[in-house]
């Protein structure tokens, strides 16, 4: 292969975007599995539309993929979507469904990929949680569905590390993408003032550390999370 593949869900716009646009660069062949068609086409970033929650829809994308092309490099599990609300007013639709496309879709995922890298005794992967994996109010489906994918991760790297396969984490902090525009200014305000850097993080930050995984000189790096958020992870700041 001319060019190293890497699957990425979730990679129409956002994170995922930009994670894309950063390998490219990287000189590698990009697929976007994705619900929604990108906003912006890319020629360069092959679509092929998936829900990750579906069972079937992974099942067909990964034999459409492996029909085209002889060996997966590299996965990334971008996809996800929030629900958020207080315990007492969430029901039980948001929970499952957060669950469905954060953890599941991410299962989902990895279990196909494996199935394939296993086979060509090389693969990486890179799951994508969240610093509210910690905890976070108002979110308790989602920080639920990030942690499990921490633990998720934890225990495929032991699975498959044999097989030469990595499995590693990136945890991103506040991140200026469409939902926090979304958000009031003093909500978002308030969330930069927690922020220990007093600044919000550019998708681009976690491109940069998804490129320095991917790299082959980092290839005894398995099983970790990375948090890229600023410092947040560490604690609430006040002063």
């Amino acid at each position: 292969m001319s060019q190293k593949l890497i699957i990425i869900t979730g990679a129409s716009k956002g994170i995922g975007l930009a994670i894309a646009r950063r390998l490219l660069l990287d000189n590698f062949k990009v697929i976007n599995l994705d619900v929604s068609s990108p906003e912006k086409q890319d020629t360069d970033i092959e679509f092929i539309k998936c829900d990750v929650s579906l069972e079937s829809d992974v099942l067909q994308s990964f034999q459409f993929i492996q029909s085209k092309y002889p060996e997966i490099y590299g996965v990334i599990n971008n996809a996800g979507i929030i629900r958020d609300n207080v315990i007492w007013k969430m029901s039980v639709e948001d929970f499952e469904k957060v669950i469905n496309v954060n953890l599941k879709g991410t299962w989902l995922v990895c279990r196909e990929a494996v199935k394939i890298m296993k086979q060509q005794s090389f693969g990486k992967i890179i799951n994508i949680a969240s610093r509210a994996l910690l905890g976070n109010p108002g979110q308790t489906n989602y920080s639920a569905s990030k942690a499990g994918i921490v633990g998720l991760s934890r225990a495929l790297a032991l699975e498959v590390g044999k097989y030469n396969i990595s499995v590693n984490v990136i945890a991103p902090g506040l991140i200026k993408t469409e939902l926090t525009d979304n958000l009031p200014p003093h909500v978002l305000q308030k969330l930069i003032d927690a922020q220990p850097q007093k600044n919000i993080g550019k998708p681009e930050d976690i491109a940069e550390v998804a490129s320095f995984l991917l790299n082959e000189k980092t290839n005894f790096i398995n099983g970790q999370v990375i948090y890229v958020d600023g410092g947040k992870s560490i604690g609430h700041v006040t002063l």
